[in-house]
C-alpha cells in the first residue's frame, strides 16, 4: 500500500463530468499536474464498469506512486487491492474497513461540519478526515456549509492530516492552507477542465 500524503493536491473523479473513455486520461493528467491522491467516486449501480475503472485507475495510480482511494465501497475497494477506502456517515465504521482492507490500508472520514465526528475517526484510526463544503459547489450544491474558521479552531487538536473540499480553486485554496488544511480536494476544479494537467499545476504550486 501506498502511504497518505501529508500535503497536496487530493483529485476526486465525477462520472458526469468524464466519459467513461476518457477517465483515465484525466486523471493522468491531473497526476502529472500535481495530484498526490487520487479517489475514484462513482455512485452509478453498475459494478462491473466500476470494477472495470477502479482497476484501470490502479494501474495509473500505482505507475506514479500515488494512492488511490475507493469511495464508499469497501468490497470494491477490497476487491481490487486500492490503497484505501472513503467512509460517509452512512458507511462501514472505521475499525470494520480497517478490518477488511488490512493495517497498512488508508482509512478517510468525511466530517462534513463536525468537529467531533473529526476527533472520533481519528482516535478509531482513520488516516486522515475531510471537511466541506467551503465554498459555493457545482457537483455537490447540497452539501453541508463548513467555515475556515471552524478550520482553525480544531486543526490544532488533530494529529491526522485535514483534507478539505468544496468549490476549491486556485484562487481560494490558500486560505484554507492558511486556515490549517493539509490537502485540497478537488473535483469540478480539475475534471471540468479540457486538460486537468493545467489547473492541477496550479493547485500544486500552492504547496510549493
Amino acid at each position: 500500500m501506498i502511504p497518505f500524503p501529508r500535503r497536496g493536491l487530493y483529485a476526486v473523479t465525477d462520472p458526469r463530468l468524464l466519459a467513461p473513455t476518457g477517465l483515465v486520461n484525466a486523471v493522468e493528467a491531473a497526476i502529472l499536474g500535481g495530484a498526490v491522491v487520487v479517489q475514484y467516486r462513482d455512485k452509478v449501480n453498475d459494478r462491473a464498469r466500476r470494477h472495470r475503472q477502479a482497476d484501470a485507475l490502479l494501474g495509473v495510480c500505482r505507475r506514479y506512486a500515488v494512492p488511490l482511494i475507493i469511495n464508499d465501497d469497501l468490497q470494491l475497494a477490497a476487491a481490487v487491492g486500492a490503497d484505501g477506502i472513503h467512509l460517509g456517515r452512512d458507511d462501514a465504521p472505521v475499525k470494520l474497513a480497517r478490518k477488511r482492507l488490512g493495517p497498512t490500508a488508508i482509512v478517510g472520514v468525511s466530517c462534513y461540519n463536525q468537529a467531533a465526528r473529526a476527533f472520533e475517526a481519528q482516535a478509531d484510526g482513520a488516516d486522515y478526515v475531510a471537511f466541506g463544503r467551503f465554498f459555493a459547489s457545482s457537483t455537490k450544491p447540497a452539501a453541508v456549509q463548513s467555515s475556515p474558521e471552524m478550520l482553525r479552531e480544531v486543526a490544532p487538536r488533530l494529529s491526522v492530516p485535514i483534507v478539505v473540499i468544496g468549490g476549491i480553486t486556485p484562487e481560494n485554496g490558500a486560505s484554507l492552507l492558511q486556515a490549517g488544511a493539509d490537502l485540497l480536494a478537488v473535483v469540478g476544479g480539475l475534471f471540468e477542465t479540457a486538460d486537468p494537467r493545467v489547473p492541477a499545476t496550479k493547485f500544486a504550486r500552492l504547496f510549493a
